[in-house]
């Protein structure tokens, strides 16, 4: 018996459902018309409709064209497909430890030539220090009660800052100021972290910006997300990884990060920023 979806991907399945039925009906069509337009069983549609049954990306074309709406397709078959892994929980991803994780994480470093971070919490993986990756993988592993694989996950995380010198890739990194100010680790730690941050400023490879206390903003704080060309969008929160493929939502995280991007400082600005926070540790 096939393991029934988290309640997001069933909520997520519903959705896609939901759309389906707003097709039909925009269309003047009922069940059995759709069914009979794609060459199926009437209760084949009524599965997908009432969501116990994903459809496949032939099914959506197939009753997209049944619908008149062609172009829909595209964006309810990203939706369809990013049902079941779109939510995953950390304790599941890290459930043999982080070490796996972070080697996916490598992979899609690699792949993307435009990477997109937007950070309101820590520093981005590909620009820590291994002392800062090891006090921050540490309380991860504490506080999830996974197994301990700190040093070799810590390995894993560091070594996509090879991508900041090696191929043609390009970071772009907006953090909020509160990052330079949590204290992970101590403080020699922190410090470290801060100095590395000064290091890799001016590389050509990277842009970074910094938005700082107290400027009026039009886009709210939000979760960490990394952007993967225009291909894919990771959300995380505390309890899950969030992959975003869906390409109305991607352009959103977009929209958004460009939002963010007008309200952070950059070059000597942020050099300030961080030479103050580095100022502040004592």
């Amino acid at each position: 018996m096939p393991a029934l979806p988290s309640p997001k991907a069933q909520a997520a399945r519903e959705a896609v459902a939901a759309r389906l039925r707003e097709l039909m009906l925009d269309a003047g069509l009922k069940g059995q018309d759709v069914a009979a337009r794609c060459g199926w069983h009437a209760s084949k549609t009524s599965r997908i409709l009432n969501g116990t049954t994903p459809p496949s990306g032939d099914d959506i074309r197939a009753w997209c064209a049944a619908c008149g709406a062609e172009s829909q397709a595209p964006d309810l078959i990203a939706a369809s497909r990013a049902v079941e892994s779109m939510y995953v929980e950390w304790r599941r991803l890290h459930r043999t430890g982080l070490r796996r994780a972070q080697e996916d994480f490598y992979a899609l470093h690699q792949q993307a030539q435009l990477c997109r971070v937007y950070v309101s919490n820590v520093v981005p993986g590909f620009l820590q220090t291994p002392a800062y990756a090891t006090a921050l993988l540490t309380s991860i592993t504490r506080f999830q009660g996974t197994p301990n694989d700190v040093p070799e996950a810590v390995v894993a995380r560091v070594a996509r800052s090879r991508f900041l010198y090696e191929g043609n890739h390009r970071f772009v990194v907006v953090m909020e100021e509160t990052v330079l100010r949590n204290r992970i680790g101590d403080a020699e730690v922190m410090a470290g972290q801060l100095c590395h941050l000064l290091t890799v400023l001016p590389l050509a490879s990277l842009s970074l910006g910094v938005i700082p206390f107290g400027v009026e903003r039009a886009m709210w704080p939000l979760e960490a997300f990394y952007q993967y060309d225009d291909r894919r969008t990771v959300v995380e929160t505390l309890t899950a990884e969030i992959q975003v493929t869906q390409p109305r939502e991607i352009s959103d995280y977009t929209r958004a990060f460009g939002e963010l991007s007008q309200a952070a400082v950059y070059g000597d600005a942020a050099r300030a920023r961080i030479n103050e926070a580095l100022t502040a540790l004592g």
